[in-house]
C-alpha cells in the first residue's frame, strides 16, 4: 500500500511540474478559446495562426489563456477580438489565437514555430510594446520581416498588420508609430504580403494619431466595435 501511495504522489507531482512554465516565458497554446468554441488539433477549413500581442489576444475583455479569462470575470466578452468578427464573415476559417499581452516583436518571434504548426495562414501583428519600452523601431521592423520570411519558408501564406494609434502613449510615440508603420508597409512590398490598414481603421480624423473614442475601450486597446472594424479589412492571403 505504501508503494502504491508513493507512486500516486509521484504522478501528481509530475502533473504539477508539467503544468508550470518558466516565469516570464510564453508557452505556445494549441487549445484556445475563440467565440465560445474549443479548437483542438487540426479542424476542417483554413487554419489561421494569429500571432501577436494584446491586440491579437483581444485585451482587455478577452484572452486565449483560460486563467486570464477567469481573472476578467463578468466583463469577459468573446466579441472583443478581431478573430471573432472575421469568423462571422468566414465561418470555415479557424483561428489559433497566439496573442500575449505585453510581448515585444522579439518575444512574439520566439513563439512563431509553436503557433503555426498545422496552420495554413500566418497573421503577424506587433510593435507597440517595442515602442512602449523605447526599443528601436528599425529593430522591430526587422523582427517583423524575419517572422514573415520564416512563415513563408514554412509554406504559410502570410499577412501583416499596421500598429494602432495609441491615445495614452508618451511624447514622441505617435511619430514612432507612424515610422514603424512606414517600415511595415515596406516589408509588405518587399515580401509581397498584404498589410492590414489597422491604423487608419481606428484613427480619429479629428484628432490625428489617436483612436476615435468609440473605437477604443481604454486608449490602449480597441473596444468591441474597434475590433469589429479591424476585422473588416482582413482578407486572407
Amino acid at each position: 500500500m505504501r508503494a502504491l501511495a508513493l507512486a500516486a504522489c509521484c504522478c501528481l507531482l509530475a502533473l504539477v511540474v508539467v503544468g508550470c512554465g518558466d516565469e516570464g516565458k510564453s508557452a505556445p497554446r494549441k487549445d484556445v478559446q475563440l467565440g465560445g468554441e474549443q479548437a483542438t488539433g487540426r479542424p476542417a477549413g483554413v487554419v489561421v495562426a494569429a500571432l501577436g500581442d494584446s491586440i491579437t489576444a483581444g485585451s482587455p475583455l478577452w484572452d486565449p489563456d483560460a486563467e486570464i479569462r477567469a481573472s476578467i470575470g463578468s466583463s469577459l466578452e468573446r466579441k472583443s477580438q478581431y478573430e471573432y468578427w472575421v469568423r462571422k464573415r468566414m465561418p470555415d476559417v479557424r483561428f489559433r489565437n497566439c496573442g500575449v499581452f505585453g510581448d515585444r516583436t522579439d518575444q512574439i518571434a520566439a513563439r512563431l514555430e509553436g503557433c503555426v504548426e498545422g496552420a495554413d495562414v500566418l497573421v503577424v501583428q506587433g510593435g507597440i510594446n517595442d515602442i512602449a519600452q523605447m526599443r528601436d523601431v528599425e529593430t522591430a521592423a526587422r523582427n517583423l520581416r524575419a517572422m514573415v520570411a520564416r512563415g513563408k519558408k514554412l509554406g504559410l501564406r502570410v499577412a501583416l498588420t499596421e500598429v494602432l494609434p495609441w491615445n495614452n502613449g508618451p511624447p514622441g510615440a505617435a511619430s514612432r508609430i507612424r515610422r514603424l508603420n512606414s517600415l511595415i508597409a515596406g516589408v509588405g512590398r518587399d515580401e509581397d504580403v498584404p498589410v492590414y490598414s489597422w491604423y487608419r481603421r481606428l484613427e480619429d480624423l479629428q484628432s490625428p494619431g489617436r483612436m476615435k473614442p468609440e473605437w477604443t475601450i481604454d486608449g490602449d486597446h480597441p473596444s468591441v466595435e474597434g475590433y469589429r472594424r479591424l476585422a473588416d479589412v482582413v482578407r486572407l492571403p
